[in-house]
């Protein structure tokens, strides 16, 4: 099959565009416009293979991307492609605007025009979303299933929650055949180092502040990466079109506990030095001014896909820490390339 991925050189995208290239029958088209959080450095190892291709196009590139789909004719469109740091947004929502709306407005302008043109009776477009457009929960409350309001916070879940609504009604007024998917905090290899997890870990290698958000007692359900674009594939697949599925792997942590977890896998694996001014990296730990909306809790109830697509999580979260945790301390190299090609200053940093 053909998979166009847009944001294929992210975080997720990466893990997703290794996932689906395990197939040799399959043919990944990699859409990135290579912001901030994309690099050519997560693919690096793959970029030769035949049955991959990167195009470096922006989504609101329409041109370019009407000439991708008459060329390579793609059976899924897998789209990641976004803006998607809470405090960036709230420094400026702008770039969030044009690409996490705009831009899927873009692509299913185009899509549609694709699907008039060449028949494909098996094609998906599946947008991929997040659990913060539901915005957050109490310590009582049910977690969020596919019914529960849109109600987001922050102007990146407002943005997201956007593009969902845009896709939904694409499938009714259009009947586009779309699925969407949903998906709780992730964690795991080829994360940008701003994120909650690395920043942890490349701080405390460095002894410096691990900062963290207010009390530290917000909660978040973490699901390591593979399982999410294990996910993903299934409801590429198999998804039954105009529904949307949440993705959670049911690992409520408060952000401290999730620090002090790491700190505790460090204190294992990388000993500090007798001689350090600091016992256990948890000294390192730095509580800073709270995050402007901050959401409080968020929970996935997964029933859905694992009922219906017959998915479920396969990797708890003490495993998967310490598999992230050994995969940065493996890849201290990326992590500094990654720094290097960025404008992303350490000093400037927040928590998600």
């Amino acid at each position: 099959m053909v998979f166009f991925v847009t944001g294929g050189s992210g975080f997720i995208g990466t893990n997703l565009v290794r996932y689906l290239l395990r197939n040799s029958k399959n043919l990944v088209v990699n859409i990135d416009s290579l912001t901030y959080a994309g690099s050519l450095e997560n693919l690096k190892s793959i970029q030769h293979q035949d049955n991959y291709v990167f195009k470096n196009l922006n989504i609101n590139n329409t041109s370019a991307i009407r000439e991708l789909f008459a060329e390579y004719k793609p059976d899924r469109l897998m789209h990641l492609a976004a803006e998607s740091h809470v405090d960036r947004s709230i420094e400026d929502a702008s770039n969030f605007i044009d690409t996490n709306i705009i831009g899927t407005y873009n692509l299913l302008i185009e899509t549609r025009n694709y699907l008039k043109n060449v028949k494909k009776d098996d094609f998906r477009f599946h947008h991929i979303s997040t659990d913060e457009v539901y915005g957050d929960l109490q310590d009582d409350d049910l977690p969020f299933t596919e019914m529960h309001n849109i109600n987001p916070s922050s102007p990146y879940a407002a943005s997201k929650a956007s593009s969902d609504h845009l896709v939904r009604s694409w499938h009714r007024t259009y009947n586009l055949p779309v699925v969407i998917s949903n998906c709780s905090n992730n964690y795991g290899p080829y994360q940008f180092p701003e994120k909650l997890i690395p920043l942890c870990i490349l701080n405390a290698l460095e002894h410096k502040p691990i900062p963290i958000y207010g009390n530290g007692k917000q909660i978040r359900d973490w699901i390591f990466v593979d399982d999410h674009v294990e996910a993903l594939f299934k409801v590429a697949m198999n998804g039954d079109i105009g529904e949307t599925y949440n993705i959670g792997s049911n690992n409520e942590l408060r952000n401290i506990d999730l620090v002090y977890k790491i700190c505790e896998i460090l204190d294992k694996v990388k000993p500090l030095n007798k001689s350090s001014n600091i016992k256990t990296y948890k000294d390192l730990i730095e509580f800073v001014d709270d995050r402007a909306g901050h959401d409080y809790r968020y929970a996935i109830d997964s029933s859905k896909i694992i009922h219906k697509l017959g998915w479920r999580p396969n990797i708890s979260l003490e495993e998967g820490l310490k598999n992230t945790v050994n995969w940065y301390l493996d890849n201290l190299e990326w992590c500094s390339k990654i720094l290097l090609e960025s404008d992303y200053q350490r000093e400037r940093l927040g928590i998600v």
